[in-house]
């Protein structure tokens, strides 16, 4: 009998446990779905000419179903305050005092930590002004995740606009720019804040632009030289000023020039051309070109000093890449005219060397 008590009592008290474990579950505070991707963004940028470029970094994918945010879109808010106001800012205050700006749609194709920006264009340079721009991803109920970091920018007004009128000149050895320098700054006061120029170049619109120069460079010129005939290139220059806190800033681009250079340029004539007579053969030899695209050269022969040019015999007929040559097809007691062309990789040809000979001796 006290077996069968004790265990009705255990089975008692586990049942009591039960209810009230399941009843306790319910009183609880509902727990919201886990994360499954970070949704804080981290926002860079930084003043461009007239405008402040922001950037952000989007999340390797979409948190999806059954995460509180599926993002469908960012919202990018600014606030404007006087240079002197206290630094110290809430997300609360920001909230409350800031403005959004833009609302951009994002898509599947944003995902994959592809980098996102937005360009504002600036209503503020004239003016001691912060600017601090933030954003927040939202779904479409319109619920946000919190604020990204804070973008503290205080644009300056004496900055130097973007130049104009980018042309070129093609040359064998380089693609020459030009450009009108900017005729004020971009609030409209002179003279021009001016540092310098940086020139840029990709080959492709969608390819990041480099920059071809190691520090501002001060004319409104600039030769390229490691560029390729045949290849596509886009080119653009920036002005380069003092901004806040002497950090430099460059201003907007110029317009962009598309630019396919096309070798239609002449190597020069060979030159220091001389001959040596030895048993039944003239040797010649010439200095190589000083031209980087030379593919060879072609050597013609005569023994009619006046003869037109075009009617000389050629005694090469495949374009020969070494700068010596042996002429075995010769006489006993007769002399030979010889000049020499170069031909580079696009096809084009020297000018005629000079004229040089050489007589055979009697055997």
């Amino acid at each position: 009998m006290f077996f069968r008590r004790t265990t009705s009592y255990f089975s008692i008290l586990c049942l009591l446990a039960a209810i009230v474990s399941v009843g306790c579950g319910k009183r609880g505070l509902p727990r919201p779905p886990k994360e499954k991707v970070s949704q804080r963004a981290e926002v860079s940028g930084y003043q461009r000419g007239n405008t402040v470029k922001i950037s952000w970094k989007m999340p390797a994918r979409n948190a999806g179903k059954g995460s509180v945010l599926n993002i469908d879109r960012v919202d990018i808010y600014r606030l404007a305050e006087p240079i002197d106001a206290p630094r110290s800012l809430t997300a609360e205050d920001f909230a409350s005092r800031s403005n959004i700006i833009k609302t951009l749609k994002i898509v599947d194709d944003d995902f994959g930590g592809k980098i996102l920006s937005y360009t504002d264009e600036l209503q503020f340079a004239s003016q001691p002004v912060r600017l601090i721009y933030a954003l927040r991803f939202a779904n479409a109920s319109g619920q946000k995740a919190a604020f990204s970091n804070f973008l503290v920018i205080e644009p300056a007004g004496r900055v130097a606009s973007n130049p104009t009128s980018l042309q070129s000149a093609l040359s064998q050895d380089a693609v020459t720019l030009s450009w009108t320098p900017p005729a004020a700054n971009i609030d409209g006061t002179t003279p021009v804040s001016l540092l310098g120029y940086n020139v840029y170049r990709s080959t492709s619109e969608k390819e990041p632009a480099r920059l071809l120069n190691k520090t501002p460079i001060t004319q409104p010129e600039f030769r390229d030289e490691f560029f390729e005939f045949g290849k596509q290139y886009y080119y653009f220059v920036r002005s380069v000023s003092l901004g806040t806190g002497s950090d430099p800033v460059e201003s907007t681009e110029s317009n962009i020039l598309v630019l396919k250079p096309v070798d239609t340029f002449a190597p020069s004539a060979p030159t220091a051309i001389t001959l040596a007579v030895g048993q039944d053969l003239i040797s010649i030899f010439f200095a190589t070109n000083p031209e980087k695209d030379i593919k060879g050269y072609k050597i013609y022969r005569s023994t009619d000093k006046d003869l037109e040019l075009s009617k000389w015999q050629l005694l090469t007929p495949e374009l020969m890449d070494r700068n010596s040559f042996q002429d075995k097809a010769v006489e006993s007691g007769k002399q030979y005219f010889y000049y020499i062309t170069a031909t580079d990789t696009a096809g084009n040809v020297s000018p005629p060397s000079e004229i040089v000979s050489e007589q055979m001796p009697v055997r």
